[in-house]
């Protein structure tokens, strides 16, 4: 395996970032997961764009657009595979041990890892932790992802694969690596960016491509919604077949099912959308 890192390939064994590198020791970085086709990024223009707002938001230079794309390029010419995951990270780079940047510039890695298809429906959990819509990282894809990992685990023990979040004024948000989407009567509405949620790729193309309403929506909504799914570059659209202790129907309903397969005809057709 072979990731990029400081300009050029290096083999994954020997590839080393310093242990004064910001990313580290504060969390001070961004990053973006690209889903990857048989050697090709989906939607590979949203996630660069989404990179450099998140870089805005942090006050990091602005990533090169053109050096990143040749770095994925690189990464998935020498490692094929059916369905990997493309992983762009982007750091304050080498700085002191505090929360000031220090003067040699931003680190970037690209690396990839083969990963499989989602199944057609997943199990998720609500958390008792908020997600802060006012925050300074709100919005922002960055790696300060310690929160996530809590709720994730938390999943995992009760037999999930993902946590889905409150807001501080206890409107539904968003999951730890995913938008969430319900149906009412028949119509599919998601959190507005306003609650505090990222600006998933995978999201807007969903909005985009369903006609799904931005609305907000109280975290109970969970309790009577007719259809739940998720959206996110690897999950694409995925069913929820349980909420908690709520078991939804275990078929796909009517709503999730059309999604699904709009997804799958649209991005299909299109890698860059």
């Amino acid at each position: 395996m072979k990731l990029w890192l400081d300009g050029g390939l290096q083999d994954i064994e020997s590839a080393r970032v310093s242990v004064f590198d910001h990313g580290l020791t504060v969390g001070d970085g961004i990053f973006e997961t690209v889903k990857a086709v048989d050697g090709r990024p989906f939607a590979l223009t949203r996630h660069l764009d989404r990179l450099t707002r998140s870089a805005r938001g942090l006050g990091l230079p602005e990533p090169d657009h053109d050096e990143v794309r040749r770095a994925c390029a690189a990464v998935l010419a020498a490692n094929p595979m059916p369905l990997g995951r493309l992983r762009i990270t982007y750091t304050g780079g080498h700085g002191p041990l505090g929360s000031d940047r220090g003067e040699h510039g931003p680190t970037l890695v690209v690396a990839l890892g083969e990963t499989a298809r989602r199944p057609d429906s997943t199990a998720v959990i609500t958390v008792p932790w908020t997600r802060n819509e006012r925050g300074a990282l709100t919005g922002l894809k960055t790696t300060s992802y310690a929160e996530n990992v809590v709720a994730l685990a938390r999943a995992h023990q009760h037999g999930a694969t993902e946590a889905l979040f409150g807001n501080t004024v206890g409107q539904l948000c968003e999951g730890t690596g995913s938008n969430v989407f319900v149906v009412l009567d028949g119509e599919i509405h998601t959190p507005p960016i306003a609650s505090g949620c990222l600006a998933g790729i995978t999201r807007a193309l969903t909005v985009e491509w369903t006609g799904a309403k931005e609305t907000d929506l109280p975290l109970d909504v969970l309790e009577r919604a007719d259809e739940v799914f998720l959206t996110s570059t690897l999950r694409d659209v995925q069913a929820v077949h349980r909420v908690d202790d709520r078991e939804l129907p275990g078929t796909l309903g009517p709503v999730t099912a059309k999604a699904m397969r709009i997804f799958a005809e649209r991005s299909g057709d299109d890698l860059d959308p």
